[in-house]
């Protein structure tokens, strides 16, 4: 077992949470910190491109006891600030480990705290809001310094450190669809490749060439951030919407919405978890959803929509549809990685979607 190395988390209010350093070696990081309250999945959170400029507070208070393996990797590196637990369990017992959790921060170069008080770093969130922080192995005043430095996710292009640089495809199936990719997770394509030949493009591809691709369908992904700040994608929205069927999911939500008329707003402290109870408006249904987004649009904001979705813990929007075009949305993660399953059927109703607006495709 590595040495112990004492180090400090603080925020920008100036509250200070001791811990022992983990992960990556850092005198400091920062970004803004937000709470999960998954139970397990700690390793599809950690490379979740949607988590770019946040540390991640688990509110479990073990995490590491299953170990890692590669087959829970969302993307081709995590984007997080940093992670934060409780208590890192140091030796993981489970058949599909290939690792530990503490080794997968290091080779990641993720930098982690362990032995904090989460609880009381929770609940100082729920009161407070998210709010910038660093922690690492310098002083406390240079923490103080660099939390109060840190940006935050208002007003910064996240989208474009996380998309993909090159397009790729995935799948066979008899539909195509064009997914872009804003930070898109791996277990959404495969689902999407269950059921068409997906091409994922970067964020900033135009109308022109993702047309040229002849598709089906257009999927706006999940991704970090703030949606006002995802200007190119909104754009090449204006030669999609009422040509071709869209689906959205997370950013790719907001991004739609704002491209309807939308509007926007930061939220408190977010959703993060894989515990969210949604009602489905339209059969009255709860769905327990994995979500993730510190970001929302305003419910009754979006002309022309039907609001399909709410959130049943504070009556946030978590879903619409257009009644005049091809589109529809949803806030949460239907594919879940970590999460229940509840939601899935989404995936086919996009199908659907597809096969009612251009035939049954062979």
């Amino acid at each position: 077992m590595s040495k112990v190395q004492e180090g400090a988390l603080v925020l920008a209010d100036g509250a200070v949470f001791e811990g022992e350093l983990i992960g990556a070696e850092v005198e400091a990081t920062s970004g803004e910190v937000v709470f999960n309250t998954v139970l397990s999945g700690y390793q599809e959170v950690i490379s979740d491109p949607s988590y770019a400029g946040q540390i991640i507070n688990f509110t479990y208070p073990h995490i590491g006891n299953y170990g890692v393996s590669g087959s829970d990797v969302e993307a081709r590196q995590p984007f997080c600030s940093g992670v934060i637990v409780r208590e890192l369990t140091r030796r993981q017992s489970n058949w599909r480990s290939e690792d530990n959790l503490d080794n997968y921060l290091r080779h990641e170069g993720v930098p982690g705290i362990s032995g904090v008080d989460t609880r009381r770093l929770t609940r100082h969130i729920r009161d407070n809001g998210a709010m910038p922080g660093a922690f690492g192995s310098g002083s406390e005043e240079s923490l103080a310094s660099a939390a109060k430095s840190e940006p935050g996710t208002t007003g910064v292009d996240l989208v474009s450190k996380v998309t993909t640089l090159e397009p790729y495809s995935l799948g066979d199936g008899p539909h195509r669809i064009v997914a872009y990719d804003l930070g898109i997770k791996s277990s959404i394509v495969e689902h999407l490749a269950k059921m068409a030949t997906v091409h994922v493009v970067p964020a900033d591809t135009t109308s022109e060439q993702a047309l040229s691709l002849e598709p089906h369908g257009v999927f706006l992904s999940n991704g970090p951030g703030d949606p006002t700040m995802a200007g190119q994608v909104t754009d090449a929205l204006d030669d999609f919407i009422g040509h071709i069927p869209i689906f959205g999911i997370c950013l790719g939500h907001q991004v739609l919405s704002l491209a309807l008329g939308g509007r926007s707003y930061k939220m408190k402290f977010g959703h993060h978890g894989g515990n969210v109870p949604v009602r489905n408006i339209d059969n009255g249904r709860v769905e327990i959803t994995s979500q993730n987004h510190n970001f929302a649009i305003e419910s009754g904001s979006v002309p022309g929509v039907t609001e399909t979705h709410v959130c049943l813990n504070d009556g946030a929007l978590e879903g619409l549809r257009s009644n005049d075009v091809p589109a529809f949305s949803v806030q949460y993660h239907p594919e879940a990685s970590p999460g229940p399953h509840d939601s899935r059927y989404l995936f086919g109703q996009f199908s659907d979607l597809m096969t009612s607006f251009h035939g049954k495709i062979n």
